[in-house]
């Protein structure tokens, strides 16, 4: 199985390009998958359903999501209904939506969960707690990939060991900024702390830099626009054996 995952996906100009991008992508890495963080999507942070439609017809085979997910009303009845778009597994079981899917691609099954970090972003639980029970919900399903969406780098390593040889791939989000340490662990899970940001390059992790500048120098609230110049894409790709395990892990970026 092939897979490409992108990086948080930062505004409209991120959402664009990466449309119009997607088809050949997925022919030039023979992807039978592909997963996208959308959780940035609308305006910078959140994510509308208008969004996450045009996602999935424009190719996207499941969308994650973490601690911006809550903040549209509209998206939560949209969860409920649409099985593709998670919301992190570790929040309250009676939130809106579901944190893990299986989706059916040409090469087989493929499950994915959704995590967010306890650091900063105050899920209901742990995320090592509830990875658990998540993969008891996917027994029998080979190939599972880990989004742990997450702000500390030592909690995206630990969840990687944690997991390795249990399931395909653990990748983080939440950062905007690629590592890299790219990897596959001894046991074949492959592991990369932060796939990046699909957004501008201009800016500062995706927003315009002038209202950043401007909080760090007065220590005073100012509007966050999303930035619109010089967009790249950040991803990964992941092949993985019959077994389930990592085979080759690339990251890669397009503009």
């Amino acid at each position: 199985m092939r897979v490409l995952f992108f990086g948080d996906l930062v505004g409209k100009p991120a959402l664009r390009l990466l449309l119009e991008r997607l088809p050949g992508l997925k022919r030039q890495w023979a992807a039978d998958a592909v997963l996208v963080n959308g959780e940035n999507v609308t305006n910078g942070a959140g994510i509308k359903p208008e969004a996450a439609v045009a996602l999935l017809e424009g190719g996207v085979d499941v969308i994650t999501t973490g601690n911006h997910v809550w903040k549209f009303r509209e998206i939560y009845r949209f969860l409920d209904e649409e099985p593709r778009v998670l919301r992190p597994f570790n929040l309250l079981p009676e939130n809106p939506g579901r944190g893990l899917v299986v989706v059916d691609t040409p090469a087989g099954r493929l499950g994915v969960v959704n995590l967010l970090g306890q650091l900063y972003l105050q899920p209901a639980r742990s995320p090592f707690h509830a990875i658990d029970e998540a993969l008891e919900q996917l027994s029998g399903v080979r190939n599972v990939i880990v989004d742990l969406h997450a702000e500390a780098t030592s909690e995206k390593v630990a969840m990687g060991w944690y997991l390795d040889g249990e399931v395909s791939a653990v990748l983080g989000t939440h950062t905007h900024v690629r590592t890299a340490d790219a990897r596959i662990l001894p046991d074949g899970t492959g592991y990369l702390t932060d796939v990046g940001m699909c957004g501008s390059r201009n800016g500062v992790i995706g927003v315009k830099r002038e209202a950043v500048m401007e909080r760090f120098l007065n220590l005073l609230p100012s509007r966050f626009e999303v930035a619109t110049e010089n967009v790249w894409l950040e991803g990964v790709f992941l092949e993985f054996g019959e077994d389930g395990k990592t085979r080759a892990i690339q990251p890669f970026e397009v503009n």
